[in-house]
């Protein structure tokens, strides 16, 4: 998702500036992006489709148990 905002807008985005747009705060965006299988709510989900412009199977992933 980064990767692409980044490439779209021809420019690094940064944690902090997703954070910024979003209202997650900078520590969960980081466990989302760095911990497979980061639990998080369906409101965390939404702000971030909303955010990047992507659904949802953009932004998460099932993982079996």
């Amino acid at each position: 998702m980064i990767a692409n905002k980044e490439f779209e807008e021809g420019r690094k985005v940064t944690l902090e500036e997703v954070a910024q747009g979003t209202g997650i705060h900078r520590t969960t965006l980081s466990k989302i992006a760095n911990q497979r299988g980061y639990t998080t709510n369906t409101d965390v989900l939404d702000r971030l489709c909303t955010y990047f412009g992507v659904s949802l199977d953009k932004v998460a992933e099932h993982l079996q148990p």
